[in-house]
């Protein structure tokens, strides 16, 4: 195994993330995160793939002649694909519908097929599935965060809707950020996500190059004091 588990995770997680990093999947990201439910019924169905979808394609890596590599890989997350949108249709139904076309488009996500092809095919299956895991987790927290600023800033509320995915309980969990707030159209709709994932890529940029020169101003730090060295013996 090439990478350790801490940086398969961290990878995953902020260094190597699909959306802030890669910017791949895009279009789902900025099309369904008008709310947080949408994001993550969305973020759900892309890490059941990429978890998945990275197992089955490590278990066959030494099976699966080059020449007919990458059809392998799209009929595996074709397949898992299939039983994500079975699974919403079970249990989320009036999600699923909302979602739409964007849960049979999870096949053509770039990001899937290129851990499949770029880490999956050349790692054992626990590591390739920490790192589809990992990369599904981190694409869904951008998912998320995107979904809240967008909905807290054009409908004032948050976490409306949590009862298409969680039941009939989870009505109460909606949060009224601002009341007799007039909604505010341009956040909801795709100009305003381009706005809000432009912001968070920004952000992450800014945090990397503090952490960056946090570290460099460590390194350069010069050492205080001195020590004193005691020689002994005789000096011919």
């Amino acid at each position: 195994m090439a990478k350790s588990y801490q940086e398969i995770v961290r990878d995953g997680l902020w260094k190597n993330n699909p959306a802030l990093v890669q910017l791949l999947g895009l279009c789902p990201l900025l099309a369904v995160t008008g709310t947080v439910v949408n994001a993550i019924g969305l973020g759900l169905a892309t890490t059941l793939v990429l978890t998945g979808s990275n197992a089955a394609v490590s278990m066959i890596r030494n099976y699966v002649p080059e020449s007919v590599r990458l059809p392998a890989f799209v009929m595996i997350i074709a397949s898992f694909v299939t039983c994500a949108e079975l699974l919403m249709q079970a249990f989320a139904y009036e999600l699923y519908e909302i979602l739409g076309i964007f849960i049979p488009l999870i096949v053509t996500n770039c990001a899937i097929l290129g851990r499949a092809d770029a880490f999956a095919s050349k790692n054992p299956i626990l590591p390739s599935m920490l790192d589809g895991f990992m990369m599904g987790l981190g694409f869904s927290l951008v998912l998320m965060v995107l979904g809240g600023m967008r909905e807290v800033i054009g409908q004032g509320s948050l976490f409306s809707g949590m009862d298409l995915l969680f039941g009939e309980s989870a009505r109460s969990w909606k949060l009224e950020v601002f009341a007799d707030y007039p909604d505010f159209l341009f956040a909801v709709l795709p100009p305003g996500a381009f706005v809000g994932m432009g912001l968070l890529i920004a952000l992450k940029n800014v945090i990397d190059k503090r952490m960056k020169e946090a570290a460099a101003v460590k390194l350069e730090k010069p050492v205080s004091g001195g020590k004193r060295v005691r020689v002994t013996g005789k000096i011919s």
